[in-house]
């Protein structure tokens, strides 16, 4: 008995450590090898001007559109080859008048409110450019956001760019945003790594590009829908990558709450993601994508959350049993969990000493997964926008 709950300990204990860290330090060590070893990749051009088109999707945003638009037409980037479209499905606020006031803009809207990508499926017919720049209308792209998002398509094996999400964090920020800001820190590197290595693992929808005519309609049941869109290219073939240097900046979330729900509908959307993409799990068909998705991703949605439950479960039994090591451990596992209760208690503090929301955003991620797990089976969520508020 006792050596059954050992195996499973250790076992659960490493899926936890590899799905979290393990599995950034062999890409950082693969990376190096190939960089070693590897062809050097060749320089991308400065002179690649395509036609592109910015699809923003905004569902009542009359607070920060006016900032949007103004960032979006004034990044650096030729006017005449820049065609910016909004579409405003089911908003209800004075986001439709703002946008009147920019003739530059191509507004397009229905009163009926269907979701972020049956708002985007409509639109593609609209698009004559060869390349399509999606992003979110809370965020502000960086200045070179444009020009370094579309030079990678002069390789004709490229097929989506994924740039990069920033959380802006600040001193006063509380629990939601600085457990926010230091995730996709962490997140930003892996995507780097995981584009070196061989392809980046879903797209964030803050801001990626894709080439037009390689876009399909997608099913507006998808909850993620970028995330559905770049690993459906990558298992064509099609090359997606990942630009550093093309980055949209937002607030973190407003609380703790409103964080939660954002993490229970990409959970749900994940587990969803998983099942359509099924095909994805095969090693033998797919090699190294395989390897990069069930590493990055599915672990995380799936196995990980559950070894949390086992470790501390046969934790405490084995640390019952007198054991010294996992009586050590034990200690470590509860130290965390009461720096995650910490956390949550000064959930809306804002401390200029962040240690303890770094634990209780883990946690909280992690019981986001379980939450979304039901709400899938469940089938009660929709891929309807559930707009989540950011932190001013």
């Amino acid at each position: 008995m006792k050596e059954v709950i050992e195996i499973l300990f250790w076992i659960g204990l490493f899926i936890i450590f590899y799905s979290y860290l393990g599995y950034g330090i062999l890409l950082f060590i693969l990376v190096k090898l190939k960089r070693a070893f590897g062809k050097a990749e060749e320089e991308l051009p400065t002179d690649f001007l395509p036609q592109i088109t910015h699809v923003i999707a905004a569902y009542n945003e009359e607070d920060f559109i006016r900032e949007k638009i103004s960032n979006s037409l004034n990044l650096d980037y030729p006017k005449d080859k820049l065609q910016v479209i909004i579409v405003t499905d089911g908003s209800n606020d004075k986001t439709m008048d703002i946008i009147k006031e920019y003739p530059e803009i191509e507004h397009y809207h229905e009163d009926s409110r269907n979701g972020k990508i049956a708002a985007v499926n409509r639109m593609i017919p609209y698009i004559k450019s060869s390349i399509t720049v999606f992003s979110d209308a809370n965020t502000l792209l960086n200045d070179e956001a444009y020009k370094n998002i579309v030079r990678h398509f002069s390789a004709e094996k490229v097929g989506l760019v994924a740039g990069e999400k920033r959380v802006m964090s600040k001193d006063k920020d509380g629990a939601a945003a600085s457990g926010e800001g230091f995730y996709w820190k962490y997140e930003s590197k892996l995507k780097k790594w995981d584009s070196e290595l061989h392809s980046v693992v879903g797209a964030a929808g803050e801001l990626f590009a894709i080439r037009t005519e390689l876009f399909k309609p997608v099913d507006t049941n998808i909850v993620i829908e970028d995330f559905y869109i770049s690993l459906s290219l990558a298992m064509q073939g099609y090359k997606v990558v990942y630009e550093p240097d093309a980055y949209a900046m937002e607030s973190g979330s407003a609380s703790v709450g409103e964080e939660l729900k954002r993490k229970i509908r990409i959970a749900a959307g994940g587990i969803q993601a998983i099942v359509k993409l099924k095909g994805l799990l095969n090693f033998f068909k797919y090699g190294v994508l395989s390897f990069q998705y069930i590493s990055h991703r599915v672990l995380r949605w799936t196995l990980a959350p559950l070894c949390l439950l086992l470790v501390l479960f046969t934790n405490i039994y084995l640390a019952y049993l007198q054991i010294p090591l996992y009586e050590l451990i034990l200690i470590c596992q509860v130290a965390f969990y009461l720096f995650s209760i910490i956390g949550w208690l000064l959930q809306n503090n804002n401390l200029k000493i962040k240690i303890f929301f770094i634990p209780y955003y883990f946690s909280m991620m992690n019981y986001a997964v379980f939450r979304g797990f039901f709400r899938y089976v469940k089938g009660s969520q929709s891929a309807v926008w559930e707009k989540a508020k950011r932190a001013t």
